[in-house]
């Protein structure tokens, strides 16, 4: 009696097995199309020297298309547009982007990567102002951003208060961004490694900045964003499911080393897939 139980287990065990892969196989081969906005920022989404659009970002969404099935209609926006878009339910996906209370209402969040913003600062800015209480200090200094960049709690409470005094200048895109630097409007920007890493080798840009780790336990998660009303709840499981996949078995640090140096790459892997 005892081995006909331990073998209706195994049955029912098996059959379970098999009924949840082919759901998952089902939804696969029905996941359908969906249309995803890039925007260029550094490393995540760039030209390459052919001219061709390549970057983590791309590379993510290739993967996922590969592993589930979906079909991705690409495009390029700004960020702004992004945002105004997946609010107003005309835009299913994009990528790189933060989870905050204002954005769960309309969207879910898959994330692929862990960082924190430095602080660039332009060469003249003077000693007593290279710190974040020090450059607020001195009402003579700006700081450029992007629109619409979430920069974590602690850049994000310190830049408000620069706003109060009118001390930021928010530009369309990353490229804006490096172009209000080098053309000294600005006296610092606030962006993330995989943002200015290539730049400031291609563009001689350290001749300009320093570098300033002024936030080091500021990190935040960034990912997929994924309309709630334009994506059915299955598909973005199954999106869940293929990320995470992807974050376990090396994946999604093997796409990041594609694009910028290891010691990089492995600061951006999620803190839980780090070995």
């Amino acid at each position: 009696m005892r081995n006909f139980i331990t073998f209706l287990t195994l049955l029912i065990v098996v059959c379970l097995t098999l009924a949840a892969r082919s759901v998952v196989a089902g939804t696969r081969s029905e996941c359908g199309s969906f249309k995803v906005a890039f925007y260029e920022h550094g490393a995540l989404y760039y030209k390459n020297k052919n001219g061709d659009y390549t970057g983590i970002d791309k590379d993510i969404i290739d993967e996922l298309a590969r592993r589930t099935g979906c079909r991705f209609e690409t495009s390029l926006e700004s960020r702004v547009r992004i945002w105004s878009q997946m609010e107003n339910n005309v835009l299913d996906i994009s990528v790189s982007a933060i989870e905050i209370p204002e954005r769960e209402k309309y969207a879910y969040f898959v994330n692929y990567i862990t960082a924190r913003n430095y602080a660039l600062l332009q060469n003249d800015v003077p000693v007593r102002a290279q710190t974040m209480a020090g450059f607020l200090a001195d009402p003579s200094l700006t700081v450029a951003v992007v629109k619409s960049f979430r920069h974590g709690a602690v850049f994000d409470s310190w830049l408000d208060k620069l706003r109060l005094e009118n001390r930021v200048y928010e530009v369309a895109d990353f490229r804006s961004l490096f172009r209000v630097f080098k053309a000294h409007r600005v006296d610092a920007i606030v962006a993330l490694p995989l943002s200015w890493g290539q730049l400031m080798v291609k563009e001689e840009f350290l001749e300009n900045a320093r570098i300033f780790d002024w936030a080091s336990n500021d990190k935040f998660d960034a990912g997929l964003v994924i309309s709630k009303k334009r994506v059915d709840k299955k598909i973005v499981e199954l999106l869940q499911q293929a990320m995470q996949e992807m974050n376990e078995d090396g994946t999604t640090e093997a796409i990041f080393k594609r694009h910028i140096s290891s010691s990089i790459a492995h600061e951006l892997v999620l803190d839980k897939y780090k070995h």
